[in-house]
């Protein structure tokens, strides 16, 4: 795990994200705290990694939701060699959908 994020401030912070108990209570948290651009950023990285896991195109990806592939890049480097964290939800959601 990175040490360059690893502070006191970032702790906080997810400790509070943990004590949100339904996904209304994200919402209103999370338009708080992001502006709609990094709340929207930070979700498309997401859809873009589950479609990459899902073996889409980057033009499919990119037509399907808008992220330029110097986005689809830097999220297709995390799940390669970053520290897993996609691929840990990734799972958690996918079992608990089945």
């Amino acid at each position: 795990m990175s040490k360059k994020i690893r502070n006191t401030e970032v702790d906080h912070l997810f400790d509070a994200i943990l004590t949100l108990e339904n996904k209304e209570e994200c919402y209103t948290f999370f338009e708080d705290v992001c502006t709609v651009n990094e709340l929207l950023s930070i979700s498309q990285r997401y859809e873009v990694a589950k479609m990459l896991r899902e073996g889409k195109t980057y033009l499919d990806i990119s037509n399907a939701t808008g992220a330029s592939t110097a986005t689809i890049s830097r999220v297709n480097r995390s799940l390669n060699y970053g520290n897993d964290g996609y691929d840990m939800v990734l799972e958690r959601v996918l079992k608990k959908d089945e």
